[in-house]
């Protein structure tokens, strides 16, 4: 299926759930946030949360410093 990832079209797997797509693009163990479709996805709803071609998911990671 084609999403969009990040503004960047992707090519997944059928049912790759948040926590996949996630995981594929950030490896910060914390301080990730996720929106689908522009909702946010709570994270412990990340692994239930499979997504469908055509969905738009944005990964943003918060950063320290100045």
């Amino acid at each position: 299926m084609k999403v969009i990832v990040n503004g960047e079209p992707r090519e997944l797997p059928d049912g790759t759930s948040v926590a996949a797509a996630v995981a594929a693009v950030s490896a910060a163990p914390s301080g990730v946030a996720a929106a689908l479709n522009d909702e946010v996805v709570r994270r412990a709803s990340w692994e239930a949360t499979p997504l469908r071609d055509g969905d738009r998911l944005e990964v943003l990671t918060a950063v320290q410093g100045g």
